[in-house]
């Protein structure tokens, strides 16, 4: 029996010489889990499902979200929903103009009655930590976030500290009130896998939420899931297939926007590697253990988009992220279908 075949549904093959791939067990436990969670989530974050999905699918391929919205969007109901549904523990930093890096990692602080140091953990030693309005601290706070949000642990004092895991940062920030705010250098902004607009609710939905019948707190969505399940899907994660067409067809797609006439600085590796790892969650979502071209599809604009950094002639046009990202798909051929499964 091949050592695939041995494995628990939502526990990840073990390590041998030759390549492994998952079974269609593997699969299709991963996608009632997935959809388990996205119905949960669903019932307090309305009319919104593909967001839903996208914002879990960030945190199975262990990347970090970053919602732009108008205040009142439910942008940090989403965050709180997530950290309920799989038993989670989260924490919220308000991010102010005052607020110090130390406010977010923690302090050493001198323990008289022990005679040594102690280390304090921030809010930061959380699963899911929801970052609100991050652009409103300073840059070097901002800045408190680049270690831990690549590597799952701080440095205080010399010292390494790991975080929990799963470990999610999902920050929130308004792109309309621009006082008192700081932009996020394009360093941040890659540490982000994806960049989500929460928007306005569908009519249906939100006649529902003026109705009073959608008075359900995240809080109390019952746990779907457990951390160390979260930990083993995202494991399985890594083991989808990918054929080499599609590889291909990533890295040109990556180069179509390093080339764009628009764009000053296209994609970067690490942006790639989010894709690749985003969109075999995807397929496993779907049922599926390889990926295709339409998972490429559809999470290249939310992938992307932030990643790009326009030249000023085009940002002064009117020109935008998620638009270069839809004139390179138009350009890069897409593997045909016999070779891309």
């Amino acid at each position: 029996m091949q050592d695939s075949e041995q494995t628990h549904p939502l526990q990840a093959p073990r390590p041998v010489q030759q390549p492994v791939t998952l079974n269609p067990g593997q699969a299709e436990a991963f996608a009632a889990t997935f959809e388990r969670l996205a119905a949960a989530v669903d019932t307090v974050v309305l009319g919104k499902p593909d967001v839903v999905r996208l914002a879990l699918t960030a945190m199975f391929a262990e990347g970090h979200i970053l919602l732009e919205d108008v205040p009142g969007t439910g942008k940090t109901t989403l965050a709180r929903a997530i950290a309920s549904a799989v038993s989670g523990q989260w924490r919220r930093i308000q991010f102010t103009p005052d607020l110090l890096p130390s406010d977010v990692s923690g302090v050493t602080i001198f323990n008289q009655g022990s005679g040594g140091f102690e280390f304090h953990p921030g809010p930061v030693f959380a699963n899911i930590v929801i970052a609100d309005e991050i652009n409103r601290a300073s840059p070097k706070t901002q800045s408190a976030l680049l270690e831990v949000m690549e590597e799952g642990r701080v440095t205080v004092d010399g010292h390494p500290h790991s975080v929990p895991s799963p470990f999610v940062v999902v920050a929130t920030q308004n792109p309309v009130e621009m006082d008192g705010t700081y932009r996020l250098p394009e360093a941040q902004l890659d540490r982000f896998l994806v960049k989500l607009s929460v928007g306005y609710p569908v009519e249906a939905a939100e006649i529902e939420v003026l109705r009073g019948t959608h008075q359900r707190s995240p809080e109390n969505i019952p746990a779907v899931v457990d951390t160390d399940t979260v930990k083993q899907m995202a494991e399985v994660a890594k083991y989808v297939y990918i054929a080499d067409p599609l590889y291909a067809y990533l890295v040109q797609l990556a180069n179509a926007t390093r080339g764009h006439p628009q764009v000053a600085v296209g994609v970067s590796p690490r942006g790639l590697i989010a894709l690749t790892r985003a969109a075999s969650v995807y397929a496993l979502s779907q049922g599926r253990t390889y990926i295709i071209p339409e998972d490429v599809k559809a999470l290249a604009e939310p992938v992307f988009s932030h990643r790009i950094q326009l030249a000023p002639d085009a940002a002064m046009r009117g020109a935008s992220g998620a638009g270069v990202v839809a004139e390179v798909f138009e350009s890069v051929p897409v593997p045909l279908p016999a070779s891309a499964a």
